[in-house]
């Protein structure tokens, strides 16, 4: 297994954990954290586990992309290029692994955080958390997944009315609207994650594995006709002057004004 600078990756007796390791960002993923998200579940295909685990340290899941990240990409467009390939191996990596992934929800989820933690098969999250992605507050396209998975599990209009308002909701809202399949109390989630990973580690693993493959052709289906098409918008916005503003205002710590917006009330 190669070594990794900002994911904590470790075997344990058959179970796989996958540890998002930039507690002090609250996990924002930036551009090294990308690239070893991109790689880090073929390696998983690897290991000799028969769950997989994705968590994040400290007190949040992850909360999407880092923005000195978007800066950089704004100042220097031709590394996005290298942002798009690895979007689509990200999402593409953890639908092609058999091996059923357990996300243990340990603080909120949002942006490219969601779309992990919804991709994976089952979604263990603490009740304290929240979950959202708010791509649109940054005047860009929810791309990297988000417009793939977010109406499978929910229904379409519900998945327009969040992806474009950019709106994050409770871990019991995301239950009820089926985003997640199980909130737990935060000193549980721990103990209730383990219960599920012994269902999983226990059955047969074969059948299971086949299962997962099986129910994933909904998923490839759906990242056919959205995904390449969602990070090519999302490339396309990256450009726009509204995300330049959306960016400058947030390191500003001011309310952005978007040239294509209406202007804000004083």
């Amino acid at each position: 297994m190669r070594e990794y600078d900002h994911l904590d990756v470790s075997l344990s007796d058959d179970v796989l954990t996958i540890e998002i390791d930039r507690p002090d960002n609250l996990n924002a993923v930036n551009d090294p954290l990308h690239a070893e998200l991109s790689t880090v579940f073929d390696d998983a295909y690897e290991m000799d586990a028969r769950v997989v685990v994705l968590t994040g340290k400290g007190d949040a899941f992850s909360a999407g992309g880092d923005v000195n990240w978007m800066k950089d990409n704004i100042e220097n467009p031709e590394n996005f290029h290298k942002t798009i390939r690895e979007g689509e191996q990200i999402v593409e990596s953890i639908v092609n692994l058999e091996k059923p992934i357990i996300a243990k929800v340990n603080g909120d989820a949002t942006g490219l955080g969601a779309t992990l933690a919804l991709f994976c098969d089952i979604v263990m999250m603490s009740d304290d958390a929240r979950i959202g992605d708010p791509h649109v507050k940054v005047a860009l396209v929810a791309g990297d997944g988000g417009a793939v998975i977010w109406p499978l599990l929910t229904s379409l209009n519900k998945a327009k009315e969040l992806l474009m308002t950019g709106d994050l909701i409770s871990a019991k809202e995301a239950e009820e609207l089926g985003l997640v399949n199980h909130v737990v109390p935060a000193e549980e989630l721990d103990e209730r994650t383990a219960e599920m990973i012994d269902k999983l580690a226990s059955g047969p693993q074969t059948a299971i594995q086949f299962t997962k493959k099986t129910l994933n052709s909904w998923l490839e289906l759906g990242n056919t006709i959205a995904l390449q098409r969602g990070i090519a918008l999302e490339a396309v916005g990256q450009q726009h002057p509204d995300h330049e503003e959306a960016v400058d205002a947030f390191l500003e710590r001011r309310r952005p004004n978007f040239p294509s917006g209406r202007p804000p009330e004083k």
